[in-house]
């Protein structure tokens, strides 16, 4: 992985992924790993779209949930984007994704990583309840899209230097390797940039959200209007924070120590904090999926879709008090029955029910109660006996 670096730039690194590793093992490894986790985390985060999707055109979006689906798209972004140039450059061990990836490479991803925290630390300006509203949609739409347009351009911009330094170096003939080199004239640029950059972009928002979220957890059951539905929220947002903080920790204590001038970190710890900044893509959305109510239920509610087909649920009738005071209450009930709203069938099951009890009218020649008159031959009959007994 060594390069001589040039003697007019005081920073040289790579850029889209570490080159020219000669551990055949890891070359094969880490390109399955982050495919894996590219998949596994596209289709995570595609779903939570779709539930957050849902529910705004269903009218029950909120504040929060706005934030979120930005927060989904972003790594949604960065696993599609990002994370198979790294592949690529792990497997091939030299460039061949052209000039223009790589100049945009590592702006475009730290445009993503900027971008991630600045929205986590906007989510403690949104509400935490949820907003059931009618046709408008949730209220106060308007700061949440000037807050996304504020964000991704703060991003873009603090990611600048990314894209200027970065350009394509021979290496071996016709083989070629994409590096960021800094000349001797902006080490003093580098030097100061290099140190407020971390501060602003992932230290302070780190830090502040954090701090927020753990102080109102505290008071989220008894201020809130919502106490348990608030307090699970901002769980939520906070074990993301917590979650975004720790993940991305080594990604930039890295990349902080290299351009500061600092010697070269082994390899092991720069492979280590890529897997692990794309798996911190994984763990929002399965935070997401498992601790979120309304992403959970909204998941159940898509499987059900998917995989059960709609039953139509049959129409209820009311035959309650329809019992006549001198008629056949089962006559009366049966004529009762009527269907839908809009035809008047009667229920084929209904029907067949009814049909052989309408006639119960008692015929003459059938007598209703045959053991009376059985009784009464018999009574009959004890007492011719004992008439025939007096006499003898």
């Amino acid at each position: 992985m060594e390069i001589e670096r040039p003697s007019n730039v005081t920073l040289f690194d790579f850029v889209g992924g570490l080159q020219l590793l000669r551990n055949g093992n890891i070359r094969t490894a880490i390109p399955v790993i982050l495919i894996g986790v590219c998949v596994c985390g596209a289709l995570c985060n595609l779903l939570v779209l779709l539930v957050f999707i849902r529910d705004f055109r269903k009218g029950r979006g909120s504040e929060v949930k706005a934030l979120l689906a930005s927060l989904a798209s972003a790594d949604l972004l960065i696993l599609l984007l990002c994370a198979p140039v790294r592949a690529v450059t792990y497997y091939k061990q030299i460039w061949t994704l052209g000039s223009f990836v790589c100049r945009t490479a590592d702006w475009f991803q730290h445009s993503c990583i900027v971008a991630k925290t600045l929205i986590l630390a906007a989510t403690t300006r949104s509400k935490h309840t949820f907003l059931v509203v009618g046709e408008g949609g949730f209220q106060n739409a308007t700061w949440i899209h000037g807050a996304l347009v504020f964000v991704w351009l703060v991003a873009m911009f603090f990611s600048i230097p990314q894209l200027l330094f970065a350009s394509l170096v021979p290496y071996g003939g016709d083989e070629v390797l994409c590096v960021s080199e800094m000349p001797v004239c902006a080490s003093d640029f580098a030097s100061l940039f290099y140190k407020i950059y971390p501060t602003a972009a992932f230290v302070v928002p780190v830090i502040f959200t954090l701090a927020y979220y753990t102080k109102t957890l505290h008071g989220a059951v008894n201020n809130g209007p919502n106490p348990r539905h608030q307090s699970k929220v901002t769980l939520v947002l906070l074990c993301l924070s917590g979650a975004q903080g720790l993940m991305l920790l080594p990604e930039w204590g890295t990349f902080t120590w290299i351009r500061l001038g600092f010697n070269r970190p082994p390899a092991g710890l720069l492979i280590f904090a890529n897997v692990l900044f794309y798996t911190c893509s994984l763990v929002f959305p399965v935070l997401l999926m498992t601790m979120y109510d309304d992403v959970r239920q909204g998941l159940v509610s898509l499987c059900y879709m998917m995989t059960c087909r709609p039953q139509k649920r049959p129409p209820t009738t009311d035959c309650s008090l329809c019992v006549k005071p001198d008629g056949n209450g089962a006559e009366a009930c049966a004529n009762e029955v009527v269907t839908n709203n809009a035809t008047d069938k009667t229920f084929p099951d209904v029907e067949h029910f009814w049909t052989g009890r309408r006639n119960t009218h008692v015929e003459d020649e059938q007598d209703p109660v045959p053991w009376e008159r059985d009784e009464k031959m018999l009574q009959s009959e004890v007492q011719s006996n004992q008439t025939d007994s007096k006499q003898e």
